[in-house]
C-alpha cells in the first residue's frame, strides 16, 4: 500500500465519513473481525441481531406494529432465523401499498431513493445514516479482500442517475482526493470507447469498477484496436449490478490482465454478497438474512434455484423484511467451506433476474443463456438484446457488421423455434444502437411473460 493510499484509507476517508455522521469505519472493523468467527458464534450473533432488529421495528414502525399484532408475532420469542418465515414476503407492490407506514417514528435525515423500474415497478424508499454506514463499511471490507483500498487509483464505469447527477463541487473534490474517476456507462459510442480506453491507458488505475457489460465492451474495443491494457498495473476489476457471464469474465481478465471480482447487491436490498480471491461468493451475513424461495413462497433447501429474499437488519428506519429481489440464485450447502477461511455462508450460483428466464410455448422454463449462446456465435453480430414479448413472439434486436448474413439470420430463427416452439414468431430487428436501462445497466434478455421464480 502506498503512503498516499494509507493516508486516504486511515485518515482522509474516515474524516469524510465522520463529518457525514456515518459509522462506516466501525462497521468495517467489526465485519473484518466477525468474518472468521466460528459458524456457531456467527449464527448466534445473527439470531440476536435479528431479534433486536424486529423488536425495534415493532416499537417504531407503524406498518409492522400493526402486522405483528394481526399475526400474533412476538419478536422477543424469536429463537432462530427460520422463525422469520412466520412473516409474509414483501415486494415492491406491497411496500408501495404500505407507504409512509414503513417509516420509523423518530427517524431523521432519511434520503429518498427509487429503484430503476426496469421491471415496470419502481419503488420509492428511504435510507438513513445507519443503513448507509453499513453498506459503505461492507463494501470497504470486501475491497480490502483483494489487496486494494480506498485511495488507490480507481476508474468507475457507471450509469446511475444518482451518481451522475451528483457531481457537485464537493463530490468532485472528494473524488479527486480519493483518486476516483467516473466514466458514464450510458455513452458507449465508438468515440467514447476510444476515450475510455485512452483514459485507462493514461491514468493507470489500480482497480476498475462497473457493469460487466460496460467493462467487457471496453475490453473488447481495446482488443479490436490492438491496444494492450494488461500492463497498466490493474490488480482487480470489480463488477456488479448485472449478471456476469463467463465470456465477459474471460474478456475482462485477458485484456486488463487482472482478476474479476463479482459483487451482488441493489440500492434497495443492500450490499448482499461478494466474491473473495478464493472464489467464494460470500453473503454479508452478519447483518443481512438471505432466503431462497420457490414459486410458492416456501424456503428451498441449499442446492435448489429460487428467488433471493432479503432482510436487512442494519437499521429499522425504513425496514426491508423478507423483500423479494426478483433475482434467482442457489445457496451453497451449510457445511461448504471456502478456501479463504472465512466462515460467511455463500451463494453457489447467481443465475440472474426472474425476467432473465424465458418460457417456451409448452411451459418449459429455461435460462436466457439458451438463446444467448446462439446469437452470440453468429458471425457479424456485434451487440444484441432478446425480448420475449409473449409466448407467441420473441424479438431479437441486432447491431451487426457486414459479416452478418441471411444464413446467420436463418440460424437464429431456426434455433429459437427449436427451443421455444415451432409456432413462435421470431423477428429480427437490425438497429444502430441498443439502449440501456434507465439505470445504465444492460440486459441481454428481457421476458415479459415470465411468472414466478424457476426451480432447478
Amino acid at each position: 500500500m502506498s503512503v498516499y493510499t494509507s493516508l486516504c484509507s486511515s485518515v482522509l476517508f474516515p474524516l469524510h465519513e465522520r463529518l457525514k455522521h456515518h459509522d462506516s469505519v466501525a462497521v468495517r472493523k467489526r465485519l473484518e473481525e466477525q468474518e472468521r468467527w466460528p459458524r456457531e458464534k456467527l449464527e448466534q450473533w445473527r439470531v440476536n441481531k435479528l431479534r433486536q432488529f424486529l423488536l425495534e421495528v415493532n416499537e417504531r414502525v407503524p406498518y409492522y406494529r400493526d402486522l405483528f399484532k394481526r399475526l400474533d408475532f412476538h419478536p422477543h420469542a424469536l429463537k432462530s432465523i427460520a422463525d422469520l418465515q412466520a412473516l409474509p414476503l414483501n415486494d415492491k407492490a406491497s411496500m408501495r401499498a404500505a407507504g409512509e407506514g414503513l417509516k420509523a417514528e423518530g427517524a431523521q435525515n432519511l434520503s429518498r431513493y427509487n429503484t430503476g423500474g426496469s421491471s415496470g415497478e419502481p419503488l420509492i424508499f428511504y435510507i438513513g445514516k445507519g443503513r448507509k454506514s453499513h453498506d459503505v463499511g461492507a463494501k470497504w471490507r470486501v475491497t480490502r479482500w483483494w489487496g486494494v483500498d480506498i485511495g488507490d487509483p480507481e476508474i468507475v464505469v457507471w450509469g446511475s442517475p444518482i451518481e451522475l447527477g451528483a457531481q457537485d463541487r464537493v463530490r468532485m473534490v472528494r473524488d479527486a482526493v480519493l483518486r476516483t474517476e467516473l466514466l458514464p456507462a450510458f455513452e458507449m459510442s465508438e468515440a467514447n470507447l476510444d476515450r475510455f480506453v485512452e483514459t485507462i491507458r493514461v491514468k493507470r488505475p489500480t482497480m476498475l469498477f462497473g457493469y460487466p457489460s460496460s467493462l467487457s465492451l471496453i475490453a473488447a474495443h481495446a482488443r479490436k484496436k490492438g491496444i494492450r491494457l494488461d500492463a497498466q498495473g490493474i490488480k482487480v476489476v470489480f463488477v456488479t449490478s448485472e449478471r456476469l457471464y463467463d465470456e465477459q469474465r474471460a474478456t475482462i481478465t485477458q485484456v486488463f490482465g487482472a482478476r474479476v471480482a463479482n459483487g451482488y447487491g441493489a440500492r434497495d436490498a443492500g450490499f448482499i454478497a461478494h466474491q473473495c480471491p478464493a472464489g467464494g461468493m460470500h453473503l454479508q451475513a452478519e447483518d443481512i438474512i438471505v432466503e431462497i424461495v420457490g414459486p410458492d413462497g416456501q424456503v428451498l433447501p441449499p442446492g435448489q434455484a429460487g428467488e433471493i429474499v432479503v432482510t436487512h437488519t442494519a437499521t429499522a428506519d425504513f425496514p426491508f423484511i423478507r423483500y423479494r429481489t426478483g433475482d434467482v440464485a442457489v445457496m451453497s450447502a451449510p457445511d461448504e467451506v471456502c478456501g479463504c477461511g472465512r466462515s460467511l455462508p455463500m451463494l453457489k450460483e447467481i443465475q440472474g433476474r426472474t425476467t432473465d428466464f424465458v418460457l417456451a410455448a409448452d411451459g418449459t422454463i429455461m435460462h436466457g443463456l439458451a438463446l444467448i449462446y446462439t446469437v452470440r456465435d453468429v458471425p457479424g453480430v456485434e451487440r444484441f438484446k432478446i425480448i420475449q414479448h409473449s409466448l407467441d413472439h420473441t424479438e431479437v434486436l441486432l447491431v451487426t457488421n457486414p459479416q452478418f448474413s441471411e444464413a446467420g439470420a436463418a440460424r437464429i430463427v431456426a434455433d429459437y423455434k427449436a427451443r421455444l416452439g415451432a409456432g413462435v414468431q421470431v423477428s429480427l430487428t437490425q438497429v444502430d444502437e441498443i439502449p440501456r436501462e434507465a439505470s445504465g445497466k444492460f440486459r441481454y434478455v428481457v421476458s415479459k411473460v415470465q411468472a414466478g421464480a424457476p426451480r432447478a
